[in-house]
């Protein structure tokens, strides 16, 4: 799913969403897996996606993170997505809370995946 075309020049976001084992349904903005990214990421639910050969999204990790810079994704998450191949950020900013947070990393987590990465 893409944006249109936004207002005065603005340029479209693209978006997509995922699906949990719930069957909830979880927007996303699509980012740049990038450093810089992390410093400014605010509350969110971030998913690290690699791209198969045929350009389909696989999730690597999800985590939360938070308005504080305790709380924020560490850069060992972001090396470790990383080196699982990881080259997007699909980030989520619509959950109200920490708890909403926390729900939908467990509704969205992989069953096998690292546990460094959870």
């Amino acid at each position: 799913m893409r944006t249109t075309a936004g207002l005065r020049g603005t340029p479209a976001l693209a978006l997509s969403a995922w699906r949990g084992r719930s069957g909830k349904r979880y927007v996303v903005g699509i980012h740049a897996l990038s450093a810089p990214d992390l410093d400014e990421m605010g509350e969110a639910v971030v998913i690290a996606v690699r791209r198969d050969p045929a350009g389909i999204a696989e999730l690597v990790a999800v985590s939360a993170s938070g308005e504080s810079p305790r709380e924020r994704l560490s850069r060992t998450w972001l090396a470790r997505a990383r080196k699982e191949g990881a080259t997007e950020m699909h980030v989520h900013r619509l959950a109200e809370d920490e708890t909403e947070r926390r729900a939908i990393v467990e509704d969205l987590r992989v069953e096998n995946a690292d546990p460094a990465l959870a």
